[in-house]
């Protein structure tokens, strides 16, 4: 990665949406040499895709969570199922897979407090290899979208 793909990712991750003609504009170089420099980081697995930010509360999913699970035995099959199982969720929002006392951190959004209570007591807990479970609720959720390449 070279100066000019630095410049063509930090343009892009101010607004996934822009045109590679107006990223070419700012970066000083042909909307074909974006294309072709961006085609060839996603190739490589640099780029792997741009998503939507939505706002939780809007889609009735505004009670968020990160809740932190310890699997027993900790062997690959049982990390690696759970890590399968928990990621297919429709509450799920993002999966952890850490190391420490926890086995995972699994990011929540569901409409309200009944329904994490559900979720943590009713999903994650009737499953044999949950050894402990540790709920904190998101106030606020603060992320940084740009990136110094």
């Amino acid at each position: 990665m070279d100066e000019v793909d630095r410049q063509i990712l930090a343009a892009w991750t101010m607004d996934a949406r822009r045109s590679l003609r107006d990223i070419a504009a700012e970066v000083g170089v042909s909307a074909t040499t974006v294309h072709d420099r961006a085609r060839a980081m996603q190739r490589r697995g640099l780029i792997r895709g741009a998503y939507l930010d939505l706002d939780l509360r809007q889609i009735d999913r505004g009670v968020q969570a990160l809740v932190a699970v310890r699997i027993r035995p900790p062997s690959r099959a049982n990390i690696e199922s759970f890590r399968d199982w928990v990621g297919a969720l429709p509450e799920a929002v993002g999966v952890f897979v850490t190391s420490g006392r926890m086995d995972f951190i699994v990011h929540v959004a569901v409409p309200d407090n009944d329904a994490l209570y559900a979720f943590v007591i009713d999903r994650l807990t009737s499953r044999a290899e949950i050894a402990d479970v540790e709920t904190s609720v998101i106030y606020e959720h603060l992320r940084t979208m740009t990136f110094e390449p």
